[in-house]
């Protein structure tokens, strides 16, 4: 399975809510046993790792959010990869932040990553783990508040939500996406 985590490449995004497929797999890779190859292109950073027993791929695009896409697509032709043997992780608004909401398939839901994944892929049929960040609570602007850092006082909420959406992505890599489904969806995570 390739496991694409999608953000925003540079230092100023780092942090912020869009980046958390980026967030993700910077625990994962904390958390693997080997990696056992690494490649790095303008479009992306694809590593093959081992993770207990599991043998995965890991997708960071380079190519910026609104272009996904081009590198999910890339990577799938290269390695003959179908639509369901990808899981995008992705921040979404319309789940609070504490939720997490794993879907085999549907619309990008006004989100730009997503959306450029499907137009570049042809097909909405591709298994994805949402992140929950909320809206925002003090007045600003869609686009400043997922280019933002959470909250001062989300951050130990955030934490904690990222590394259950950790076990959700190993969960759905060793016993499938349904099983995981039950488990994560409908889950109040909680400092």
């Amino acid at each position: 399975m390739l496991i694409v985590g999608l953000g925003n490449p540079g230092n100023r995004y780092v942090f912020t809510r869009h980046n958390v497929g980026f967030m993700v797999l910077d625990i994962i890779d904390t958390l693997v046993d080997a990696v056992l190859e690494e490649k790095k292109s303008s479009w992306g950073i694809v590593k093959k790792i081992r993770w207990n027993d599991l043998y995965l791929a890991s997708l960071r695009p380079l190519t910026y959010m609104n272009k996904s896409g081009e590198a999910v697509s890339k990577i799938m032709s290269l390695e003959k990869l179908k639509p369901e043997e990808i899981l995008v992780i992705h921040d979404d608004l319309d789940l609070a932040l504490g939720r997490l909401k794993i879907v085999k398939k549907g619309s990008a839901g006004g989100h730009r990553g997503v959306q450029s994944i499907i137009d570049s892929i042809g097909t909405r049929d591709f298994p994805r783990l949402k992140i929950g960040i909320g809206r925002p609570l003090r007045g600003e602007d869609v686009v400043d508040y997922v280019l933002s850092p959470p909250y001062s006082e989300e951050r130990t909420l955030f934490r904690a939500v990222l590394d259950h959406a950790v076990r959700a992505v190993e969960m759905i890599c060793r016993d499938g996406i349904d099983k995981a489904m039950n488990v994560f969806n409908g889950l109040l995570i909680q400092e």
